[in-house]
């Protein structure tokens, strides 16, 4: 819609911001900022080919939105509506101030089924659906740029100080996020309902698409029509007695979750601190802070590094190192062993995760950090056994094997608890590190502490009150629904 509603002046000026203060924040990474580099070349080839191509600026948003409208007199600012971590909305907050300041019209169209200023949940998942259904916007044919030689100058992930390696990170771009959505709608998709639990299949029956969504370099809407368009072919085919197997449920499924995407974007919208503090203030500084605690300083390095001595949660934690990715369980279970057994505090292992993950998305990161980590007060407490998740989800044991070297002499019958093979102690060649905690008793006592908070007095009163603003209006039929 920007883009569009940009062609309509005379002149326009395609503009992107590299903040460099924004690249040091925990929660950012070298990952992704080289998938939005990719993004920014894609996107430059594009609007090039319109005539106006990509100008780039580095430093802060606001002084630079200064001087582009005192240097071009500009008038009207066009954007995307951002709900990113605190520091994004700060800096919006900021912008805000300039334009009035100047007398500037800035219109900030949704991305997103995510409603800005919204009083509650009700009729929510009614807007989605009408805000998905409507027609694409048009690319324009031609743009008429105001800068003859615009700037275009991409720093180098070195020069943003920014060292973090990622060989197995997804690439960015419309075309690679074109080329994803096809092959998972064709191929990869059929087995999604059921694959996507296990970080073995889930790597080729997931739809990868969320880094593309976080990115903007693919829209929600084009991604929502292309599956609904899908579930027609589905439902002709299956009319016609072609055999579809069990496309139609895995396409039903992820439908759902396009929901769920925006439907956790909207807390943070609506609650921006929720970065910051607990949703229910009673779970406010519960856990051990790595910063002020040498103790969990320990913990959380060795959980960081794929060192916890549960060879599931290491070998999940160094796919995540290399790929930049892993399927949603996985990222639950991850985050539930920091919170219950490690006891550390959320919002230190959430930024270190956030750093992780190519496809940061800080609406639906923080809301599932403090969902895994049980202090919104509404939420079913979800304590992950790290040993009984590794016979699930990991029953040859291929995927533990892949990431963990180190067990290659221990017997398959033992990988998922090395400390229970009887030569652990006098076989010293694995160098792996004995289990940082007693799984069963840390768990036991982290439910037990839980559990007495949510006993206090004026708990409930709390989270009746959280649910009742952020709590879910989905209908049942509006995840199924085929649209025609």
């Amino acid at each position: 819609m920007p883009l569009y509603l940009g062609s309509k002046f005379d002149q326009i000026i395609p503009l992107y911001i590299i903040e460099p203060d924004y690249w040091k924040l925990p929660d950012t990474s070298g990952r992704q900022w080289l998938f939005i580099k990719d993004s920014l070349e894609d996107l430059n080839d594009k609007l090039t080919a319109l005539g106006a191509p990509l100008v780039i600026y580095k430093g802060k948003a606001e002084e630079i939105l200064e001087k582009l409208i005192l240097e071009t007199e500009a008038r009207s600012i066009i954007s995307h509506q951002e709900t990113g971590n605190f520091w994004t909305y700060q800096r919006d907050l900021r912008i805000k101030s300039l334009v009035k300041k100047f007398n500037c019209d800035w219109k900030e169209y949704a991305q997103f089924g995510v409603k800005r200023g919204l009083i509650n949940r009700d009729g929510w998942a009614k807007k989605w659906d009408h805000f998905m259904s409507a027609e694409p916007v048009p690319t324009p044919s031609s743009l008429v740029p105001y800068f003859k030689k615009p700037t275009f100058n991409i720093p180098t992930q070195e020069e943003l100080g920014l060292k973090d390696v990622c060989p197995g990170r997804q690439r960015g771009g419309h075309r690679e996020a074109i080329k994803t959505l096809n092959s998972f709608l064709d191929e990869r998709g059929k087995n999604y309902q059921k694959g996507m639990s296990s970080p073995i299949t889930a790597q080729w029956e997931c739809s990868r698409m969320s880094t593309f969504l976080s990115s903007g370099t693919i829209s929600m809407r084009e991604t929502a029509q292309s599956v609904w368009l899908r579930q027609r072919e589905l439902k002709h085919m299956a009319s016609e007695g072609q055999p579809v197997g069990s496309w139609r449920g895995s396409m039903s499924s992820f439908n759902g979750r396009l929901h769920w995407h925006c439907h956790f974007i909207q807390k943070l919208e609506d609650t921006p601190r929720h970065q910051l503090e607990a949703i229910h203030p009673f779970y406010n500084d519960l856990r051990d802070d790595p910063f002020n605690n040498p103790e969990a300083r320990i913990r959380l390095k060795a959980w960081s590094e794929g060192k916890t001595g549960f060879p599931f949660v290491d070998a999940c934690m160094r796919s995540l190192n290399s790929t930049g990715w892993i399927n949603f369980r996985m990222r639950a279970m991850l985050m539930a062993f920091s919170s219950y057994h490690l006891w550390l505090d959320w919002r230190v292992a959430g930024s270190v995760l956030a750093k992780k993950f190519t496809d940061y998305e800080p609406g639906i990161h923080w809301q599932q950090i403090q969902m895994q980590s049980g202090t919104t007060g509404i939420n079913t407490l979800r304590v992950y056994n790290p040993v009984k998740q590794g016979y699930d989800q990991d029953p040859t044991n291929a995927f533990t094997r892949e990431w963990l070297s180190e067990l290659v002499d221990i017997p398959d019958s033992f990988i998922q608890e090395p400390w229970k093979w009887p030569d652990y102690e006098q076989n010293t060649s694995h160098e792996y590190p004995h289990r940082i905690v007693d799984h069963l008793e840390a768990a036991k006592k982290a439910k037990a502490q839980i559990y007495a908070i949510r006993k206090k007095q004026g708990h409930r009163e709390i989270a009746k009150n959280i649910y009742d603003k952020h709590g879910s209006r989905r209908s049942q039929n509006s995840r199924t629904k085929i649209r025609h």
